[in-house]
C-alpha cells in the first residue's frame, strides 16, 4: 500500500515537473527570434535608409534583430498586401504601410481590403511631396512649368511611382485646374525616377524624397504639396501659394496581419515608438525632409478609413474608373 503511493506520489512530481516546463516555455517572452519588416519598395531611394535606420533602433528596443526584407511590385503594394493573407499573426513580420495600399481597391482588382485585414501598429511620419525637374532644366519656377504646360498639352512628361499613386492623382487634378495635360510616367522607385530626371529622360517628378538631390545641386524644387512653406527651401512656395488648392496629406507607418494579440501588439507599438525618437533616424527624417508624426495604431486605422473615402472622391474627380 506505501508502495504503491509512493509510486503515485513519484508520477505526480514528473506530471507536475512537464506541466511547469510547458507553462514556462509557452510564457516564453515576445520576441524570442528575428522579425521581418516587409519594405514594398526596391532597395534605394529615400525610404529605404529610413526604415533601415528605424528598424535597427527597434531591434536595440526588443532585444532581437528587425530585418527589413525589400519585396517591391505594383508601386509598393505586393509586399505589404501579402500580409493580408497570413493566417498567423504572432508578430513576427510586419510590413510598411502606406496610401497607396489603402487606395488600391479602388483603382485596382485586389484581393484584401485594407481596412479590415490588417493591424494597424503605429503612424510614423508624413511624406514630403514636391515638384523637381533637373538643374540644368529650362524651368526656373512653377509658373515657368506650368505656362509650358499650357501651350503644351501632354508634351511634358510627370513621373511617379506607381502607376495611381496619390502623388498620381494630385498631379492630373494640378493639370485639370490649370487646362493642360502631363504625360504621366509611372516608376518602380524613387531612386530610379530621378536618375531619369537627372539625365534629362523625364521633365518632372512630383514624388517625396527629393532633399539630397535638390542639396546635392543635381534637381531644382519648383514648389511643395505642403500647407506651408519647408523652412529649408527659402523661396520655394507650395502648390497652394501659387494659386492652386492642392495638398498632399500622406502618412506612413507599420501593419501586421489582423487579429494579433493585444499583448503582442502593445510591445511592438512601444518598441517602434521609442524607435521613433532615436537621433540617428529623425536625422534620417529631416535630411529627406520627412515630417515626423508619430500616432497610435487606433488613430491610423482610424485615418485610412477617412483617406478611403477621400481618395474615392478625388479618383471620381479626375474621371478614373476602376476597369
Amino acid at each position: 500500500m506505501l508502495k504503491n503511493q509512493l509510486s503515485r506520489r513519484k508520477v505526480m512530481t514528473v506530471l507536475a515537473s512537464l506541466t511547469a516546463g510547458t507553462s514556462t516555455w509557452a510564457a516564453e517572452p515576445f520576441p524570442n527570434k528575428p522579425i521581418q519588416l516587409v519594405f514594398p519598395f526596391p532597395p534605394g531611394g529615400s525610404l529605404d535608409p529610413i526604415f533601415r535606420t528605424l528598424a535597427e533602433a527597434a531591434g536595440k528596443e526588443l532585444g532581437q534583430p528587425v530585418l527589413l526584407m525589400h519585396k517591391p511590385g505594383a508601386g509598393g503594394i505586393t509586399g505589404t498586401a501579402a500580409l493580408a493573407a497570413m493566417n498567423e499573426s504572432d508578430g513576427y513580420t510586419l510590413a510598411v504601410m502606406h496610401n497607396s495600399v489603402i487606395r488600391a481597391p479602388l483603382v485596382q482588382k485586389v484581393t484584401f481590403d485594407p481596412l479590415k485585414d490588417f493591424t494597424y501598429l503605429i503612424g510614423l511620419f508624413n511624406l514630403t511631396t514636391g515638384i523637381c525637374v533637373a538643374a540644368d532644366s529650362p524651368w526656373q519656377n512653377l509658373g515657368d512649368l506650368m505656362a509650358d504646360a499650357k501651350k503644351r498639352p501632354g508634351a511634358i512628361s510627370w513621373g511617379t511611382v506607381g502607376a495611381i499613386s496619390i502623388n498620381r492623382i494630385v498631379a492630373e487634378r494640378l493639370a485639370k485646374m490649370a487646362g493642360t495635360s502631363f504625360n504621366m510616367v509611372p516608376f518602380k522607385g524613387g531612386s530610379e525616377a530621378f536618375q531619369a530626371l537627372i539625365g534629362r529622360h523625364l521633365d518632372v517628378y512630383g514624388d517625396p524624397g527629393f532633399g539630397s538631390q535638390v542639396r546635392g545641386g543635381k534637381a531644382r524644387l519648383l514648389a511643395t504639396f505642403t500647407n506651408e512653406p519647408l523652412k529649408s527651401y527659402s523661396g520655394v512656395p507650395t502648390i497652394k501659394a501659387a494659386g492652386y488648392d492642392l495638398t498632399i496629406d500622406s502618412p506612413m507607418g507599420l501593419v501586421a496581419p489582423k487579429n494579433m494579440p493585444p499583448a503582442i501588439v502593445a510591445r511592438l507599438s512601444a518598441a517602434f515608438r521609442k524607435a521613433a525618437t532615436d537621433p540617428a533616424y529623425l536625422n534620417m527624417l529631416e535630411s529627406f525632409d520627412m515630417q515626423a508624426n508619430v500616432i497610435s495604431g487606433e488613430a491610423y486605422s482610424a485615418y485610412a478609413k477617412v483617406a478611403f473615402e477621400r481618395d474615392a472622391k478625388m479618383l471620381k474627380d479626375i474621371g478614373f474608373k476602376l476597369e
